[in-house]
């Protein structure tokens, strides 16, 4: 079985952290293509090599002396190097990098040396091929992801066999180095696998798995054993966070499984991320994962028979389209409907906007404006098959006391959005845990 490995920034830490990852790789010998990330911190107050360099770009651009902090970025790369018993030219790549970052290279260019540098120190600890991102990867002048050029690059990789290609970054066509968003390797990760035609693309990082609910709010939350393309989706949208939401895309479209496992406890089966398809009927857990983000403001629109006023959605969503305003949810009733948006979106424009819907939507009656609301979606593919799961969700928010005052259903029935007052956020998800793990 052909595998796609990647490596989180602390995964690939240090030198032992190096030494687990090869244990790991020399495991099974599907893993054949690894993609890794920048190193991470190696203790609570340690500083992420990606933010050392953005820093070292940052006193750059203002006129000032980067030599302190791109001595540290040395250090740990000519560590890891000499305590690996490497001779990679560590020292002639770093001296490079620094004269780019004098010659006022771009921050996208100085935050992708982290993985650049670890994917030669990966490839030669391993004995593997490196092959460059910028040589694989795309982007449209406009710095947005060019997939369909990116395929044609990448498939060079078919039929390859131990190649490491660093996470993070590609280029556009006239070779500038452009980097995905942070977090961006899982991308990359998906990526490769998706043009390696890997049968599964492992995500190792520092966590059991995927959660069933943050730990920080949940103490010993459970592992997900499974969760598909969909439900993920759902719950990263949401604040879930283990993979970068956009790495789903590349494997979902060539329908490849994610596994997400721990590099400190390689043995741990980790999560296993499917494709909707592969569910099937077996997928009866009516609860699969809780996830919420606050900040967000309900606006309530009354107007009397608004339900046989043709066009009234059209020019409310009209409104908030003029003001470049997205919207989560749209709850509705005969003759309310409730816009919910992020509250950051109205800053500076909120009464400017309740302005325009009263004179496009003739709203006569006041609007109703409500801050401070925080959403938590509880998301399974098992909910369609099972009964009482909205009677045993809304009854162990009532045992816990908390006020609901927004309720909203996908029609896919995988997805039960509530809407709770931010202090109750924390209690809320206990609460939905309790009733359902």
């Amino acid at each position: 079985m052909l595998k796609t490995t990647k490596f989180g920034g602390s995964s690939l830490a240090d030198a032992n952290q190096f030494r687990k990852v090869k244990e790991i790789i020399e495991m099974d010998e599907g893993r054949r293509f690894v993609v890794p990330s920048a190193p991470g911190k190696r203790f609570l107050a340690d500083e992420k090599i990606t933010d050392l360099l953005y820093f070292c770009q940052c006193l750059k651009q203002d006129g000032k002396n980067f030599s302190e902090p791109f001595a540290q970025i040395s250090e740990r790369y000519l560590e890891i190097e000499r305590d690996l018993g490497l001779d990679c030219g560590m020292g002639r790549e770093l001296t490079a990098i620094q004269r780019a970052i004098e010659n006022n290279a771009s921050a996208d260019y100085a935050a992708s040396r982290g993985e650049y540098l670890n994917g030669i120190l990966l490839a030669a600890f391993l004995g593997f091929t490196f092959v460059d991102a910028s040589e694989l990867i795309c982007f449209h002048d406009d710095g947005t992801y060019d997939d369909e050029t990116t395929q044609a690059w990448s498939g060079v990789l078919e039929g390859q066999r131990g190649v490491v290609v660093p996470g993070y970054y590609g280029r556009k066509r006239d070779g500038s180095i452009r980097t995905f968003s942070r977090g961006g390797s899982d991308i990359t990760g998906a990526i490769i696998a998706r043009a390696s035609r890997s049968d599964v693309y492992e995500n190792w990082t520092d966590v059991p798995g995927f959660l069933m609910a943050d730990p920080r709010i949940v103490e010993g939350a459970r592992v997900i054993d499974r969760v598909t393309y969909s439900e993920l989706r759902e719950l990263s949208y949401m604040g879930a966070t283990v993979l970068h939401e956009d790495a789903i895309f590349p494997v979902r479209k060539a329908k490849i499984p994610i596994q997400v496992r721990n590099t400190n406890d390689p043995t741990a089966p980790g999560t296993m991320i499917i494709p909707d398809r592969m569910a099937g009927k077996s997928h009866t857990q009516p609860l699969t994962g809780i996830a919420g983000r606050k900040g967000f403001t309900v606006i309530t629109v009354t107007k009397d028979n608004m339900h046989n006023e043709v066009g009234f959605g059209y020019r409310l969503l009209r409104v908030i389209a003029r003001n470049n305003i997205t919207f989560e949810h749209l709850p509705s009733g005969i003759d309310t409907m409730s816009l919910v948006v992020q509250s950051g979106q109205l800053d500076g424009k909120q009464d400017d906007v309740l302005a325009q819907i009263r004179a496009e939507c003739d709203v006569r009656r006041p609007i109703d404006v409500s801050t401070g609301v925080a959403l938590i979606a509880t998301v399974g593919k098992g909910m369609i098959r099972s009964k009482g799961v909205a009677a045993r969700l809304f009854n162990a928010l009532y045992e816990a006391d908390v006020n609901i005052r927004v309720i909203d259903q996908g029609s896919s029935e995988m997805n039960i959005i509530v809407g709770v007052e931010e202090s109750d956020f924390e209690t809320a998800i206990r609460a939905i845990y309790g009733a359902f793990a």
